[in-house]
């Protein structure tokens, strides 16, 4: 948290991510431009925001594409700001994205466990409940096989899709069918990436969620810093985490 503390400090490394709200996925070039400074200078705050977490960068053939990653604000909002105020005043305090021209999200966490604890917390129908406020995952989990979240408290799966890729414990894409709300049916069929990286006695968990429309609404995606924040805490304490989410539909 220090290291986030220390990137927010500086202007100029929240005017890039002011920048990265109004339009995510944006090049080197294209941040150069709305500032001036020279792209070396431009790059340096870049990569400070990457070293806290704050920016997520990923290849796009010849282009480097960077995108806001809200997982760090989400955990210090949980840490000191939740606590104090109603569940349903949350969210992700001044981050949420209205109608973007780029619907790819990236959201990136640090974890302290294996690579194999953490494939085993997103299959696991048990545990994927503790952080998934109140869901359980059914699958067989095998490429082209059929998933389903199921909730006690639904009369239908919440969400369902094909996992098109599984690559234990490296990577899981899955097509995304959400069933919970008219507006999330109405949205075409997403992707969900999870691609776990082992760095040193931790992990690095990128989720990508992508093939999203211009206007899909942001309860498709604006949920994932609650959901990963909560899987952080209960690999690393065994606990749960109270999330305005879990507040409204872990018990109901």
């Amino acid at each position: 948290m220090e290291t986030v503390f220390r990137a927010l400090a500086d202007p100029t490394r929240r005017a890039l991510l002011d920048a990265l709200f109004e339009r995510d996925g944006q090049t080197l070039a294209a941040l150069t431009a709305g500032h001036d400074m020279t792209r070396i200078a431009v790059a340096k705050h870049l990569r400070l925001l990457e070293d806290a977490g704050l920016v997520v960068s990923k290849r796009r053939g010849r282009e480097k594409l960077h995108y806001l990653n809200p997982v760090p604000i989400r955990l210090l909002y949980d840490r000191w700001v939740s606590k104090y105020t109603e569940p349903w005043a949350a969210g992700l305090t001044g981050l949420k994205a209205e109608l973007e021209t780029h619907m790819e999200k990236v959201f990136e966490i640090y974890i302290r466990t294996t690579p194999e604890r953490l494939w085993g917390a997103i299959t696991d129908p048990n545990i994927r409940a503790k952080y998934h406020f109140g869901s359980r995952i059914e699958s067989d989990w095998t490429p082209g096989s059929h998933y389903e979240l199921n909730h006690p408290g639904a009369d239908g799966p919440l969400v369902e899709g094909e996992n098109l890729v599984v690559d234990p414990p490296r990577r899981l894409v899955q097509a995304m069918n959400a069933k919970w709300g008219e507006d999330a049916e109405r949205e075409a069929t997403s992707r969900v990436t999870w691609e776990i990286e082992p760095v040193g006695d931790s992990c690095r968990l990128t989720l990508t969620h992508d093939q999203l429309s211009d206007t899909a609404p942001e309860e498709l995606y604006g949920g994932w810093p609650m959901i990963l924040s909560g899987l952080k805490t209960w690999l690393e304490t065994g606990e749960t985490l109270t999330t305005p989410g879990s507040l409204m539909y872990g018990e109901h």
